[in-house]
Parts: C-alpha cells; sequence; structure tokens
C-alpha cells in the first residue's frame, strides 16, 4: 500500500471540522494528522507535523483567514500543497488565494469524495479549482482596490468617522477623505457603506 496522505484541517466551527475529518478519515490514502481551529495556530501545527503532505484551510477563522495562513505556510514550508475552502462563493477570494500560494480552492459543500480527489490531485501536482468560482472570477476581472484603499475601506466598515480613520490608520482626514472616495468611485457605489458591501461580496476586502 502506497504511504498515506498526511493533512491538516484548519476550520474554526467544530461541527464541519469534526465532520470533515470523519469523512476524509473514511479514504483509505488520507490520514487528518492535525487539526485546528484559528488561522493563528496553522502554522505551529505545520512545524510540529513535519511529515504534512497537504493542509486544508477554511477562509473565515479567527486569529488569521485561510489566505493569510496560506501564504505564511507557501512561505515556510514550499513543497506543502494548499487547498483553500470557503462557504462564499466571492471571485476575489478565489484570486487572493491563488496568490497566496493555494494549489486548490473549493467550494465547503462539495461532496466528500471530490475533497478527497482534490487532495490527491494537488499532491501529483494539478490545481483544482470551483469551475463556477473560476468563471465569476474571470467575469469579475482583477480587485481595482489598491491595498491603501482596501485598508481605509476596511476600517470604514465598523462606521468610523473620517477623523477616527485617520486617528486610527495615522493619516489625515484630507487623505483618508480622498482614499474613501476614490473607493467608491472605482466600486460605482453611492455612499461607502456600499462601497463596503460590494467589496465584501466580491471578496476584494
Amino acid at each position: 500500500m502506497s504511504r498515506m496522505i498526511k493533512v491538516l484541517l484548519a476550520e474554526d466551527q467544530s461541527m464541519v471540522r469534526e465532520a470533515l475529518a470523519a469523512l476524509l478519515g473514511l479514504e483509505p490514502d488520507i490520514e487528518v494528522v492535525a487539526q485546528v481551529a484559528r488561522g493563528d495556530e496553522v502554522l505551529a501545527a505545520a512545524r510540529t507535523h513535519a511529515d504534512l503532505d497537504v493542509a486544508l484551510l477554511d477562509i473565515e477563522m479567527p486569529g488569521a483567514t485561510g489566505i493569510e495562513a496560506a501564504a505564511q505556510l507557501h512561505r515556510d514550508f514550499p513543497s506543502l500543497k494548499l487547498v483553500v475552502l470557503t462557504t462564499f462563493g466571492r471571485p476575489g477570494y478565489l484570486r487572493a488565494a491563488m496568490e497566496s500560494g493555494a494549489d486548490a480552492f473549493l467550494v465547503k459543500d462539495a461532496p466528500a469524495a471530490q475533497l478527497a480527489e482534490a487532495v490527491r490531485k494537488v499532491l501529483a501536482g494539478e490545481r483544482v479549482i470551483d469551475p463556477t468560482l473560476a468563471a465569476a472570477a474571470l467575469a469579475d476581472g482583477a480587485n481595482p482596490l489598491t491595498d491603501r484603499e482596501r485598508e481605509v475601506l476596511r476600517a470604514a466598515a465598523n462606521g468610523a468617522t473620517n477623523a477616527e480613520l485617520a486617528t486610527t490608520l495615522h493619516l489625515s482626514q484630507g487623505t483618508v477623505r480622498n482614499y474613501l472616495s476614490t473607493a467608491i468611485q472605482k466600486l460605482t457605489a453611492r455612499n461607502r457603506t456600499e462601497a463596503v458591501r460590494i467589496a465584501r461580496e466580491k471578496g476584494w476586502l
């Protein structure tokens, strides 16, 4: 029998994590050797299990997102294969995941057999992307926001005033206003609230 595929599973919802681990555990060639519930625990878990082959990373996690965790793993463990899982089919997430070094991007409600097959495929050097998300990402194009515009828009999401944003981000109020205005224009939004909503829906924040 060939060597077991060693998997790290990062998912903050315990029921989902346990279900995924149990389903993958039914596969004759896959073994989930580590589980974490936070994005900022991923790197330490990978260091503890030096023989890992594949990391399955949920996007929405406390501590760090799956995309941030993927970037860290890609930097520190370049041979480790990375599969990013999402509940939200946001095209911007796909682009960000690929840029972070992910080898696969799948929605979490995909059948367990499909997820297991994706694990095998990335280990064989293939790239696996949910076709619906791939088509949507191509249709939407690249994220039009700069890093600074995203930072300001993200900080504005909780309703902070320009003065509060300026203090938090160490910028002048005029600079904050300019960044917000440009972001609103690029997203063809009516105001900052709508701009935040559009950017989140597309996975650009």
